[in-house]
């Protein structure tokens, strides 16, 4: 039997999740929509038509209509932890959107409720499921260039068209570093097997920026193995657009990695590119690029549906979700502060 799926969230991304990302999952079966909003969620019905019966303006509501047994979290992320909580006690499983909680107090307290409760909560860190991001992961694991030394990262996007006042990216607290970053950071754990001790972050906003918030800044992150990270990132760069993963230099003992992927917000692999330069002869592989079963979001709703399944802790779970948290949270820490802030990952 497919998992059934309450899908809670139907504004704009939430509708993009059910053209996009919850069709191509085999093994899984949406059997309602909510919305707090009665018009955002009618706006969802008419342009996804979507049945009266499936479609309802709270939690609760959906979970005394249908019967389910997990919730897929798009509201907003003050939204992510209560309505977790909610799902988890009344006996469902949790994916939810990123970032996972608005602090990294409030998301340890949504970890340790899973475990009291044996429910699966995992956090949909979608830019870990593309061809490219696995297949440097793997180089890297297997010692494919030698041991790695250092990462440089960068991305590069123009988000700064709107006049001020008129885009509500431009008002979300710490749009780079939280709303954006935590991909990338997220990624930094992923591809180089350690965690992060130390950060410093500085803002570097030009005059032309139109956000409330940093829209630009460069990092320096120390990782728990001794790899140093520079990453620079900006919404407002007039620079060459990166993918929405980076660009990624990976500095090895024999040679470097290179990789990039998501090119475009639906989903597709396109773009994905992993390039190895040896050292010696200057000689320039591409690699095959690893498959995965279902690309971004339908991949963290596929590895969701399988380790419920398996019945083992997900990639990305709420708990492993935590180091990156800590680093976002360290990062803004140090950006206010102008000092190098250490990363407090709790122990749940």
């Amino acid at each position: 039997m497919p998992l059934r799926v309450i899908h809670v969230g139907m504004g704009g991304w939430g509708q993009d999740w059910e053209e996009n990302a919850i069709p191509p999952v085999r093994e899984v079966e949406r059997v309602a929509c909510v919305d707090a909003s009665p018009d955002v969620l009618a706006a969802a019905k008419k342009r996804l038509s979507l049945p009266d019966a499936q479609c309802f303006t709270s939690l609760s509501e959906a979970l005394s209509a249908v019967s389910a047994d997990a919730v897929v979290i798009t509201a907003p992320v003050g939204a992510h932890v209560p309505l977790a909580v909610e799902a988890m006690e009344a006996g469902l499983d949790v994916l939810t959107e990123k970032p996972f909680a608005t602090s990294l107090e409030e998301a340890v307290s949504a970890v340790a409720l899973a475990d009291k409760l044996g429910r699966t909560l995992m956090v949909s860190q979608n830019y870990r499921f593309y061809p490219g991001p696995v297949t440097a992961t793997s180089l890297v694991s297997s010692g494919a260039v030698g041991e790695l030394g250092s990462v440089f990262i960068d991305f590069r996007k123009w988000g700064n068209d709107a006049a001020p006042g008129t885009n509500k990216h431009y008002e979300i607290v710490h749009p780079l570093l939280f709303d954006m970053s935590i991909h990338h950071f997220d990624l930094l754990r992923k591809v180089t097997g350690q965690e992060p001790v130390s950060v410093f972050a500085k803002t570097m906003d030009p005059p032309w920026s139109r956000f409330v918030e940093e829209a630009s800044a460069a990092l320096v992150i120390e990782m728990s193995g001794g790899v140093v990270a520079s990453y620079r990132g900006s919404w407002v760069s007039n620079g060459e657009p990166t993918l929405w993963a980076g660009d990624w230099r990976l500095d090895c003992a024999e040679g470097e990695i290179y990789f990039t992927g998501r090119n475009s917000i639906a989903g597709s692999p396109d773009g994905d590119a992993v390039e190895v330069r040896r050292r010696v002869g200057g000689v320039v592989e591409k690699p095959a690029l690893t498959k995965v079963p279902y690309v971004g979001r339908s991949g963290s709703l596929g590895e969701f549906a399988r380790a419920i399944a398996a019945g083992v802790e997900p990639e990305s779970s709420g708990r492993q979700n935590l180091g990156s948290l800590a680093l976002m949270e360290a990062a803004a820490r140090s950006a206010a502060s102008g000092q190098v802030e250490a990363v407090n990952v709790p122990s749940v």
